[in-house]
């Protein structure tokens, strides 16, 4: 992972330190809160529903564990508000929902942007977290605010079998390059870039302000195939392709372009259309236009300053340097897969647990004698992406015992371990199932994504948490789950769109009906993986339904497609049934909808 430069280092704890003057000056009254309202924004500090919330930025999903146990400590430490303030956050979930509720505290909450979340560190408390944040060369910098927010990419980014180049370096020099750029501290709206560097499309760059795609050209230069104009919202859009090639060392020098452009004709009049989606989307070839001539201004008049030498690209890649485990060796007269077959067959004839923990948690690796292991934070009792105080320091455990002491954060909020030997293998199933991140249901229907929702969000309509738990609870059943197939299943509190759930094979969205929680569903979305296909956002089934009626709405759904599907040849190895995405745009959305209707209670309303 990223080796931080004494630079990286030095830049960190002083903006701790500036964060910690102006808190002081605020509790002094010398800044008043509107004045310092943009300061703490701009270091991550929001001030949510109940508390305040603290977004920790994590470039490209890497984390160390050592960070990992500073995150552990904050969840531990600080993540604890003072009863006044606990009382009336569940006083006010009560009268909310009309029963008692549960809220907890001391943990993080890993996010669909790689970043990881507080929900009630006293503000008071907040100088001390920034500076223990910054010991392991952590913060919250520009994870909040109308700028360029963390960069995030691949949770497999450098070791991905399908990879055309690593994509950390480019992702760490435009990290570099947006972090307090003076013309792009504030922009119409926030602005979300996203990069990969492999054939599979992992980091639904289509849903980005900027998605960016290293691809080669017919004569093997390196290069980006640029997206602009992607996200989700009141207005979901699907970015629009502005290069197909580039050259890599213009990346920066084109990024300018796209943002300046932005930045200059982009509405600052109305919230919900200020984001570059409505603005490309508007605007067309002429802001395509507007971008290449900017473009060429840079290049021509400006000397193109932001082009990347081989120098520079050099340096920073130098800084990710491979661990050990990435160099193993096979013994010499035994193929790489036959030791691999060797061992996980023994394993698993001990137990059938383990055959089913390798289907799903395991992933290929670029070398063959590794692997990649995700360590699944979605369980009962659990909202999913929540990590306790004394998860991530079972998890930091894993990292170093078992994966080079390195973990991702990935787009499904779980932690995936990049550097796990094949041998390694049974002791890592036997230590996660320990530490209870072994469920094996990655991919599957309680693998979900969902937002804090109302629990904790001041923008959200409705609470998502207690929806994923009664979903989680009806599919506890893991054969059952197997036999649904890879189910991407998103939710969100609001229409901002946190959960992702236009992108969702199933959408859940919360919505405000008379003061009351309603659900809206959709179906059909894609996040542009090879599971999903081509990015699209799904289709609403009808009038929202009732909190009491989603999961009986998700059953019919799931029923109607048991009955629809091409089922798998009997008698042939390895064969599946008709995956449910595929199902759905074969037949259409019509005899779902149907069923989903058919779930309504019929004494209730639809809203």
């Amino acid at each position: 992972m990223y080796q931080y430069t004494e630079f990286d280092k030095a830049f960190v704890r002083q903006r701790a330190a500036q964060y910690r003057d102006q808190l002081e000056r605020n509790q002094q009254g010398i800044l008043s809160d509107d004045e310092f309202r943009p300061l703490r924004l701009q270091n991550g500090w929001y001030v949510q529903r109940y508390a305040p919330m603290l977004r920790v930025a994590v470039p490209y999903g890497e984390l160390s564990s050592a960070q990992l146990r500073v995150l552990a400590t904050i969840a531990s430490d600080y993540d604890q508000p003072t009863h006044k303030v606990f009382s009336a956050a569940v006083d006010g979930q009560a009268k909310l929902s009309g029963h008692g509720v549960k809220l907890t505290t001391g943990y993080g909450h890993f996010t669909t942007r790689q970043n990881v979340q507080y929900n009630w560190i006293p503000l008071d408390k907040s100088a001390d977290v920034m500076d223990l944040l910054a010991s392991v060369n952590m913060h919250g910098i520009q994870t909040s605010g109308n700028c360029i927010r963390n960069i995030t990419s691949d949770e497999l980014a450098g070791i991905a079998p399908d990879e055309i180049a690593d994509p950390r370096p480019f992702c760490e020099i435009l990290r570099q390059w947006s972090t307090l750029h003076p013309e792009f501290a504030f922009l119409p709206r926030k602005f979300k870039i996203a990069v990969t560097g492999a054939k599979e499309d992992r980091a639904a760059t289509a849903w980005h302000d900027v998605g960016l795609h290293l691809v080669r050209s017919s004569d093997g230069e390196l290069g980006f195939k640029v997206l602009v104009g992607g996200g989700m919202g009141r207005t979901p859009v699907i970015a629009t392709t502005v290069r197909e090639f580039l050259p890599w060392s213009q990346i920066l020098n084109y990024l300018e372009a796209v943002v300046r452009v932005y930045n200059l004709y982009g509405r600052r009049d109305n919230i919900y259309k200020a984001r570059i989606k409505i603005l490309v989307k508007a605007e067309g070839q002429k802001y395509i236009d507007e971008v290449e001539a900017e473009f060429q201004r840079i290049l021509q008049q400006d000397g193109a300053p932001h082009t990347i030498t081989q120098a520079e690209l050099d340096r920073v890649s130098a800084s990710f340097v491979p661990p050990l485990a990435a160099h193993c060796t096979v013994p010499t007269g035994e193929s790489v897969a036959t030791k691999v077959s060797n061992v996980l067959k023994a394993a698993a004839q001990d137990d059938v647990e383990f055959t089913r923990w390798l289907q799903r948690n395991v992933a290929a690796h670029a070398n063959p004698n590794l692997r990649a292991v995700t360590l699944s934070f979605k369980r009962l009792g659990h909202a999913p992406g929540d990590a306790t105080a004394a998860q991530l320091n079972l998890a930091a455990d894993l990292a170093e015992r078992f994966s080079a002491g390195e973990a991702r954060v990935t787009h499904d909020q779980n932690l995936l371990l990049p550097w796990v030997h094949c041998d390694q293998l049974p002791a890592l199933w036997q230590a996660a199932r320990k530490a209870g991140f072994a469920k094996p249901n990655i991919r599957l229907l309680s693998d979900m994504i969902a937002c804090p929702g109302g629990d904790f969000c001041a923008l959200a309509n409705a609470r998502s948490l207690p929806i994923a738990e009664a979903i989680t609870a009806r599919y506890q059943d893991l054969d059952e789950l197997d036999d649904l197939g890879e189910i991407d299943l998103h939710m969100s509190g609001c229409i901002n769109s946190c959960g992702h759930h236009h992108s969702g094979h199933i959408g859940i969205l919360g919505v405000d009906k008379d003061g009351k929680e309603w659900y809206q569903v959709t179906l059909g979305g894609s996040d542009g993986s090879a599971l999903s296909g081509a990015p699209v956002a799904g289709k609403v089934v009808g009038p929202s339904f009732s909190a009491a009626e989603v999961v009986e709405v998700i059953d019919a759904v799931l029923n109607e497609y048991q009955k629809l599907r091409i089922p798998a040849e009997s008698g042939k190895a390895h064969h599946v049934h008709e995956t449910f995405i595929d199902t759905l745009r074969r037949v259409g959305i019509e005899p779902f909808k149907v069923a989903a209707n058919s779930a309504r209670f019929v004494d209730t309303h639809a809203a």
